[in-house]
This record gives C-alpha cells, sequence and structure tokens, in this order.
C-alpha cells in the first residue's frame, strides 16, 4: 500500500514535474517567440537604422562638399569683392581723370570747330587763290606777251637809235654857267649867297652849226648838290632812259649861235654852303659842265 501510495505520488510527483516542465518549456517557447519576433523586429529596426545612417553619412559627405564647394564660392567672392573694392578706389581716381579728360575733350572739340572753321576758311581762300591764280596766269601770260613785244620794240627802237646815233650830230657847247638868283619885289637879282638862293639858272652857249639847222633840239640841264645829288626843280626831276635831269629845255636851232638857258627852282634856304655842278646833256650825251660856290 505504501509502494502504491508512493508509486501514485511519485507519478503524481512525476506529473507535476512534468507539467511544470511542460509549463516552463511552453513558457520558454512563448518566451523565445516573443524574442525571435523581437529580434526580428529588431534586425528590421537595425536594417533601418544603418539605411537611415548610410544615407546620415552619404548626406554629411554631401554637406561636406557642399561646405567645401561654399567654402571655393565663399573664397572667389570674397577675392572678387577685394578686387572690387580695388575697382572701386580705381574707379574714384578714373573719374576724377574722366572729369579732367572730359574738360579737356571739350576745349579739343571747340578747338576742333575752330580748326574746322579755319579749313573750311582757307578751302574758300584757296578756291578763290585758284581762281585768282588762273586769272593771274591769263594775265601774266598777256604781260609776257606785252614785255615780249615791248622788248622787239625796244630793240627796234635801240637799233634805230644807234643807227640814228651814228649819224647823229650833237651841238657844241662854248661853255656852261650857272648863277644863284633872288627875288626882290619881283626883280631877279644874283647871288651866291646860299641862304638867299630861290633859283639856279643854268645856261649853255650853243655854236652856231648851219649843217644842223631847221630841227628842234633838247638840252638836259643837271644840278647837282655837294652830296652830288640832283637838285629838283619845284619837287620835280625828269627821267630819261634811267638818267635823271633836273629841267629840260626845248628849242629851235636855226643853226646860228645861241644862248639857251634853263631855270630851276628851289626852296629858299634849302641850299647849303658849297660847291654845286652843272652838267648839260643832249640825250645821254654830256655836253658840258661847270661848277659854282655858293656861300
Amino acid at each position: 500500500m505504501d509502494n502504491q501510495d508512493k508509486k501514485i505520488n511519485n507519478n503524481i510527483v512525476l506529473a507535476a514535474m512534468a507539467a511544470i516542465i511542460l509549463g516552463i518549456l511552453i513558457a520558454f517557447y512563448y518566451s523565445y517567440a516573443q524574442s525571435k519576433n523581437q529580434i526580428n523586429f529588431l534586425e528590421e529596426q537595425k536594417a533601418i537604422l544603418t539605411k537611415d545612417l548610410t544615407l546620415m553619412k552619404a548626406d554629411l559627405e554631401n554637406v561636406k562638399g557642399a561646405n567645401e564647394v561654399a567654402e571655393i564660392e565663399l573664397q572667389k567672392s570674397k577675392e572678387s569683392v577685394d578686387r572690387l573694392l580695388d575697382s572701386v578706389a580705381r574707379l574714384s581716381f578714373t573719374i576724377e581723370k574722366f572729369k579732367e579728360y572730359k574738360t579737356e575733350l571739350r576745349k579739343l572739340d571747340a578747338r576742333n570747330d575752330s580748326l574746322e572753321i579755319k579749313n573750311n576758311f582757307l578751302r574758300y581762300t584757296n578756291s578763290q587763290l585758284t581762281e585768282r591764280n588762273a586769272e593771274t596766269l591769263k594775265e601774266l601770260e598777256t604781260v609776257r606777251n606785252a614785255i615780249g613785244e615791248a622788248e622787239a620794240q625796244e630793240r627796234r627802237l635801240a637799233k634805230e637809235a644807234m643807227e640814228k646815233a651814228k649819224t647823229k650830230t650833237y651841238l657844241k657847247i662854248e661853255g656852261a654857267r650857272a648863277s644863284g638868283i633872288r627875288l626882290r619885289n619881283g626883280r631877279r637879282i644874283q647871288t651866291n649867297k646860299a641862304s638867299v638862293v630861290e633859283k639856279i639858272e643854268g645856261c649853255a652857249l650853243v655854236m652856231a652849226d648851219p649843217l644842223s639847222s631847221g630841227n628842234k633840239r633838247i638840252l638836259y640841264f643837271q644840278l647837282l648838290g655837294n652830296n652830288m645829288q640832283v637838285i629838283e626843280d619845284n619837287a620835280n626831276t625828269i627821267n630819261v632812259n634811267g638818267n635823271v635831269y633836273s629841267k629840260r629845255a626845248e628849242f629851235d636851232f636855226e643853226g646860228t649861235q645861241q644862248d639857251v638857258c634853263a631855270v630851276i627852282t628851289v626852296p629858299q634856304g634849302s641850299l647849303k654852303r658849297g660847291t654845286y655842278t652843272l652838267n648839260v646833256f643832249e640825250d645821254e650825251k654830256l655836253l658840258s659842265t661847270t661848277e659854282f660856290q655858293l656861300k
């Protein structure tokens, strides 16, 4: 009995232990299943976390690269700002120069306008001068022709004069004389006092020459002062072929001896003391000369 009871008790104990073990196994299995689920969940969270971390790492790399680009851009921007600052400084200088150059440019524009006006005036003047030059050339050609004709005429006259000179006989003068004259109450009084002389009378004694009678003849009287300058008659002189005379006397020569005179009028007091010379010419030939004194 005791063994059966003991066997029953043992069976009960075994049953109880089996139940406990089964309960433990069930609990363990349940716990394992939950742990498995948690592990799977954790694995999934780990995968998600790993993926997020990978993305974050990639983002960090991107951010790092962006930061590097930003730093480069920032450096470039800084350099650009520095250049702009320098440019602004230079711009200020350039603006001052620009104002100065603008003033100079206005001056140059005004000068250019003035030069353009002058150039237009010079062009107009040049055109006028061109026209005048053409007219002058025509006139010059006319003058050249006239000079040529005059030279031909002069050569012809010179030839005629030379031929005439070969055959011409000049008057013979015995002697020339001269004296000073002053006027008193309308009367002519001879004097050799220079300060009162108003006239100089020059005369030439023409000798007789019957072969040369019946012709008009001309004598030229040349009065020279102390300085050998020709003294004028009433501020007038006579020029013949480049020779200057004081006065001329034209007369009819009848072939007989005759006295030919000419009176040269001078301002009273104009003559100085000294020696004076009277030359008598026919054409350009000196026929006679004489000297006289004024005191």
